[in-house]
């Protein structure tokens, strides 16, 4: 992956750290994208040690605010012509209700919605790549998934896992349309489940709810490195360079549910979103 541009989004730790020090290994200039300062400091400071590679940098973008996103884009574009892999990793799990800065649910904000518009806006840099990749992690928890639009940020009948996997399921979704859109293009869009990852995903970083049974489950789980497996294959390996619109576990592809394969539902799940972050992408 030597001379390739490569954005890990959720990069500080679990599965994007685990991606971005793999990656760096290959020889890719990995950005890592991070909500937080000190903690993305942390964790550049730690790719580099365990990758041995400097070609790592650390930018900024919390996913849970449109300006953010758009900011980070701006300073992206400005520094760089050409986009080689996009990794969206970053995801969030709430137990509670809690919305993004725009209002949005936070799951469906940030695991769908904050990577739609980033992607939407990466877009001319990645067609400018020789092959460029979307890896988009979605998981089996999409299979119960499903969407109401006069519901969408289930400000009635919430639960952790109707919110999570109304997020997960929308990956899919938008991966199928972005690789119909982008056919034509070198540009490939893949999803993937990455297996049941031991990550700190869950955990409230303020209260620290979740970390008991978090500490207890820890030996039934795939570590981290493990679950960026797939990620770091879809990103990678030229056994999938013209392989689009594909979900992939254990770096096979796999069927998606009935619901996720609804094309139809899919094309009108897209122009909401393109509504929800406010793009008009036929201007």
């Amino acid at each position: 992956m030597h001379n390739q541009t490569v954005i890990v989004t959720g990069a500080n730790s679990g599965m994007g750290l685990a991606t971005t020090v793999e990656l760096a290994r290959k020889g890719a200039y990995v950005i890592m994208l991070c909500r937080s300062q000190p903690r993305g400091e942390l964790a550049l400071a730690e790719a580099r040690r365990q990758s041995g590679s400097e070609h790592i940098e650390l930018m900024l973008c919390d996913l849970g605010s449109l300006a953010s996103i758009r900011a980070f884009a701006e300073a992206f574009l400005a520094k760089h012509q050409v986009l080689d892999v996009l990794v969206n990793n970053a995801g969030v799990v709430t137990v509670k209700r809690q919305t993004t800065s725009d209002g949005y649910e936070a799951m469906l904000g940030v695991n769908h919605l904050g990577h739609f518009l980033l992607t939407q806006l990466l877009l001319k840099a990645l067609v400018r790549a020789p092959q460029g990749r979307i890896v988009n992690v979605s998981s089996g928890a999409h299979k119960i998934g499903r969407f109401d639009f006069n519901n969408p940020h289930l400000t009635r009948g919430f639960s952790v896992w109707r919110g999570y996997s109304q997020s997960k399921i929308a990956n899919i979704w938008f991966t199928r349309q972005l690789a119909k859109r982008l056919a034509g293009t070198a540009v490939t869009a893949n999803a993937l489940h990455p297996g049941a990852v031991g990550t700190n995903i869950g955990v409230d970083r303020d209260t620290g709810f979740g970390k008991a049974v978090h500490r207890m489950l820890r030996p039934f789980f795939l570590t981290p490195a493990q679950g960026a497996e797939t990620a770091i294959y879809l990103a990678s390996s030229p056994d999938v360079c013209s392989v689009s619109g594909e979900y992939f576990y254990k770096k096979k592809i796999v069927p998606v549910s009935e619901k996720a394969r609804d094309d139809e539902f899919a094309e009108r799940f897209w122009a909401w979103s393109e509504r929800e972050v406010g793009l008009n992408l036929g201007k």
